[in-house]
Order: C-alpha cells, then sequence, then structure tokens
C-alpha cells in the first residue's frame, strides 16, 4: 500500500509539473488560431497551395534520386575481352577458356577493390552486351537503364580493327537515347599487360581520326542501323574542326585494364562515378 501512495504521489507530482506547459500550450494554439482568422481566405489557400507544391516536390526529388540507375554496359567488338572483364569484375576470377558472348552476361556486384573500400558500397548490375555485329541490337533494350558504358577495345590488337571499333562507338555515341541523357562512356583499353599493346593515349587518337567524318561517311557506312534509328540521331563533333572526344555532349574518357591479369581498378573507378550515391 505504500508502494502504491507513493506512485500516486509521484503521479501527481508529474501532473502539477505539466500544468505549467499544459497551459501554455493552450495559448500558443489560441493565438495561432486568431492569427489565421486575421489572415485573409485568399492568402491563407495560396500559402498551403506553397506548402502541398513544396512537399510534393521534396518527395519527388528523394523517389528520382532513389530511382538512379545501377546499371554499367559492358560492350564492343568480339573478342576484345569484355567477357573476361565481366567476370574479372564479378567474382575476381579469369575464367580461363571464355567463349565469345551470343546472350548477354548479367549480374549484380559490390565493387570490393581497394580504391573501393572506403567509400560507400552500392549494387551495380552489370551487362555484357555480345559484340557480334548481328547481336548488337541488344544492346538498344539495355540502354534506357544505363548509367553508364564501358566500351572495351583490344589494345593488342587494335590497328586491324580500329575502323570496325570506331565505327561501332560512333553508333553509341549518336545514339540519341545515350545523348539525351548524357551516358558518360569509357574506352577501356584491354589487354594492356602485353608487351605490344597500343597505350590509351595512342587508341584515343587513332579513333578520333578514324571519326573525323568531314563528309559523314561513317554514318553513311554503319550497317545493321534502321531508317527510324538514323533519324532518332545526333551527328559528332564540330563542322570543319577535327574531331575530338571532349565536342561529345556526354562526357568520353579513355583508361587501360587487363581482365586476365585483374588490373581492372580504372574500370571500377569509373563505375563508381556512375552510380555513385
Amino acid at each position: 500500500m505504500e508502494g502504491l501512495e507513493q506512485w500516486k504521489d509521484q503521479l501527481e507530482q508529474l501532473k502539477s509539473q505539466l500544468e505549467p506547459w499544459k497551459n501554455q500550450l493552450e495559448k500558443c494554439l489560441h493565438e495561432a488560431i486568431q492569427y489565421l482568422n486575421q489572415i485573409p481566405p485568399v492568402q491563407l489557400y495560396a500559402a498551403i497551395a506553397v506548402l502541398l507544391i513544396s512537399t510534393l516536390l521534396l518527395l519527388s526529388i528523394r523517389l528520382f534520386k532513389r530511382a538512379k540507375s545501377n546499371t554499367v554496359i559492358l560492350t564492343g567488338l568480339s573478342g576484345s575481352g569484355k567477357t573476361v572483364l565481366f567476370y574479372q569484375l564479378r567474382d575476381g576470377s579469369v575464367h580461363q577458356g571464355t567463349i565469345t558472348s551470343m546472350e548477354p552476361n548479367e549480374s549484380t556486384i559490390v565493387l570490393n577493390s581497394d580504391s573501393n573500400k572506403k567509400r560507400k558500397s552500392k549494387p551495380v548490375h552489370i551487362v555484357d552486351v555480345p559484340g557480334h555485329s548481328r547481336l548488337r541490337p541488344k544492346l538498344d533494350e539495355f540502354l534506357p537503364r544505363a548509367a553508364g558504358i564501358v566500351f572495351v577495345v583490344d589494345s593488342l590488337e587494335f590497328l586491324p580493327n580500329c575502323h570496325l571499333a570506331s565505327e561501332y562507338l560512333y553508333d553509341i555515341l549518336t545514339k540519341a537515347s545515350v545523348v539525351k541523357k548524357k551516358i558518360p562512356v569509357l574506352i577501356c583499353c584491354n589487354k594492356n599487360d602485353k608487351v605490344t599493346a597500343h597505350t590509351k593515349e595512342f587508341i584515343r587518337k587513332q579513333m578520333e581520326k578514324e571519326m573525323y567524318d568531314p563528309d559523314d561517311k561513317l554514318r553513311a557506312s554503319r550497317s545493321a542501323i534502321s531508317a527510324a534509328d538514323i533519324l532518332n540521331d545526333f551527328t559528332l563533333g564540330v563542322p570543319e574542326e577535327p574531331f575530338t572526344f571532349s565536342q561529345c555532349r556526354n562526357k568520353v574518357t579513355v583508361a587501360e585494364s587487363s581482365g586476365l591479369t585483374g588490373e581492372v581498378g580504372q574500370v571500377e573507378q569509373f563505375i563508381w562515378e556512375c552510380v555513385k550515391p
């Protein structure tokens, strides 16, 4: 009984302590009602509308940020090492004996390289798109949700394939879905572990020369592209000026890698920049 009496006394003390706060709250509420009554209805409705619009705008921004794509596409000519690079990014394996992919390879990964350990990890959806000319239309299925594109080039056998690689990259850089969204593109010079591999600067300059097309012959010579695609595409460069990748509407950078030896740090850096929160 004594414990119950003490509890009642404490409850009464608490009630007495809260009484001033209750009175103050009632006073503030009364003043707020009086203030609102003095505001003309038109101004009050306008203030409510502004508040609602601002709230909806903030929610839309948050939803947009949450919906940011985490898909990065690997593409390029057949034999450039895309699939080996895909497996290296996925689980750090070499997968010796990999054959040319006939269907896209997809996997959701978390970047775990030394350069990314201190960063906030975010799952990345990697898609390896086949490079065979007949299978390239599959690329269009993934471009609408792409946050970045890694265009893989064989640094070892670059010169014999320079024209075809430049033609394919030209096709990508002029696609409306890439230009309008300003999807960043990384030219990944793969197989740089070989002594006879060409440097990324050499490859960049040669591709820029190949893509300098004042008469638009490169555009006209592209195969496996529909008339509708051509109408929806953009052109590259500045008229009467030598073409450089810096003239592109979207950011184009160049890096080196080796899927076989696991030198993929520059590729992971690019991917992280594309999908970072």
